[in-house]
């Protein structure tokens, strides 16, 4: 009897251990099947400005109905920030890296790094210069610097002066806008009498400049701004001098105090760019480039980062004026009507 019990005693011990072995296999099936979902890493430049908020969200969303999970780092600005993210990435072994980029010229090193590495590089919004990507994905950057130009000529200022706030000379996209918006200008006699790039894209850059140089902004016409956040500190600086509305005032992104200074009168337009499209696209795209799938658009075109031929997919954007602004911003949902108009409740459409 002892010896039976003992026996009786072992088999009990195998078939615990053998359930035991059971619970391991599937708790390490499960494992696998997580590490086997996508993984991104995703490098932004800041997010002092507006829309960039927007994106990573509607980015991170996007990749996580398609199975994908996104690591977000912020790098406030710093290239050598960025660079060390890129690293960690390499070093994690993520399956695609997404980078907003703070200078277009500074990565090449580090992406080429990536991709020795197997690992898919996507440009974001910004060229990443001579680094040969796998894809940049942007908005139409001529068409922005085109519209911004040609609604001053709409406005009647064939033949007049604007002073040219930019961004970063760091960011390839400003030399883009720029080239276009200049191009217009020549075309229709108007003259570039002064130009600014604040570095970082600091929006109170552009403002000390105004303020400092007011001699030469009160013979201009118009300011070309790179941006809605830089015209968010020059507007302020031209209603000190009672020039706000007097002088145009261009932008880009639609931020909901442009949209509000485009109601009021001080700001004469701004650039709609859909960033939830492009967050989505560009979440569809990675991932179709991590399986080695075709790419989810309507048209691929190729265009040279520099050295390489690179995928390129590029997004219309949106003039917008106040004649527009109920069509394109309001109906489209970007921002609600009583926020665009929170300033200027006499002005709301009915």
């Amino acid at each position: 009897m002892k010896k039976y019990s003992k026996t009786v005693c072992i088999l009990l011990s195998i078939c615990l251990l053998m359930c035991g072995c059971g619970k391991t296999v599937k708790i390490n099936e499960t494992s696998i099947q997580e590490n086997e979902k996508i993984q991104i890493g995703m490098s932004f430049d800041s997010f002092v400005i507006e829309r960039w908020q927007r994106d990573r969200d509607v980015f991170v969303s996007m990749a996580k109905e398609l199975g994908a999970e996104v690591n977000v780092q912020n790098a406030n600005g710093d290239v050598d920030e960025q660079i060390r993210q890129i690293e960690y990435f390499i070093k994690k072994k993520m399956d695609a890296i997404v980078i907003i980029s703070i200078d277009s010229n500074a990565l090449k090193d580090t992406v080429k790094k990536a991709k020795d590495a197997g690992i898919i590089v996507v440009s974001y919004d910004r060229l990443i210069e001579n680094a040969d990507t796998d894809m940049y994905i942007s908005f139409e950057n001529e068409k922005v610097g085109s519209m911004m130009a040609q609604t001053l000529v709409d406005a009647g200022l064939s033949g007049g002066k604007v002073v040219m706030l930019g961004g970063s000379t760091s960011d390839s996209n400003v030399a883009v806008v720029e080239d276009a918006f200049q191009r217009v200008c020549e075309e229709n006699q108007i003259q570039i009498v002064d130009s600014y790039h604040a570095d970082g894209w600091l929006a109170e850059l552009a403002g000390e400049y105004v303020r400092q140089h007011m001699d030469i902004i009160s013979q201009a016409d118009a300011i070309m701004c790179g941006n809605d956040d830089l015209a968010s500190q020059v507007v302020p600086v031209l209603a000190e001098n009672r020039l706000a509305g007097k002088i145009y005032v261009t932008g880009q992104d639609a931020d909901l105090q442009a949209c509000q200074r485009i109601v009021e009168g001080t700001q004469l337009m701004t650039v709609y760019k859909p960033v939830e499209r492009l967050a989505q696209k560009a979440a569809e795209c990675t991932v179709a480039l991590v399986k080695g799938e075709e790419l989810p658009v309507s048209q691929v075109e190729w265009m040279n980062d520099g050295t390489y031929d690179i995928k390129y997919v590029g997004l219309e954007p949106f003039c917008v004026t106040q004649d527009s602004i109920d069509t394109i911003i309001i109906e489209s949902g970007f921002h609600l009507k009583e926020d665009v108009y929170l300033n200027a409740p006499s002005k709301m459409p009915k």
